[in-house]
């Protein structure tokens, strides 16, 4: 069963709390790393925690929310083999998977349907990298890390 590290700031927690459950039911083991109410918390923190899971290997994808995205995905590329993703439609999450190799899809907390969110989980989740040609360019992004082994 894959392992998904979910996280949200307090701006993220209403969203995170639909996804959670979806991600059960869906065959999915969803592990919670907070936060765990709509009192204020630092989204950096909550980053890191998601993707050091995720590229520790505990977890095998992430997702992060919190009031646009924008913050969860800068915070969580800070950290070496993450390839986090903000993604506000189901075309650009199926895309962040086939060309990218993302392996954290970041969402907006405040504004974004439900039913939409939950469409982009399940692309993203359901959707797999393509490789080929796209694997010289996720080895060149990971060569921007200082990874000696890529390209």
């Amino acid at each position: 069963m894959k392992r998904i590290a979910v996280g949200g700031d307090h701006r993220g927690s209403t969203l995170k709390e639909l996804i959670i459950p979806f991600l059960r039911d869906t065959g999915y083991n969803p592990q919670d790393f907070g936060c765990y109410s709509t009192e204020s918390v630092d989204y950096p923190d909550v980053a890191q925690k998601v993707g050091e899971a995720v590229a520790s290997g505990n977890s095998d994808q992430g997702i992060l929310i919190c009031s646009t995205g924008i913050g969860m995905s800068i915070a969580a590329n800070k950290i070496e083999g993450i390839r986090a993703a903000l993604c506000c439609d189901v075309f650009s999450a199926r895309r962040a998977r086939q060309h990218n190799d993302a392996n954290v899809l970041c969402l907006r907390g405040e504004d974004t349907d439900s039913e939409l969110a939950l469409e982009i989980v399940r692309t993203f989740l359901d959707t797999d990298f393509e490789g080929d040609r796209h694997l010289r360019r996720v080895n060149k992004i990971r060569a921007l890390e200082g990874d000696s082994q890529a390209q």
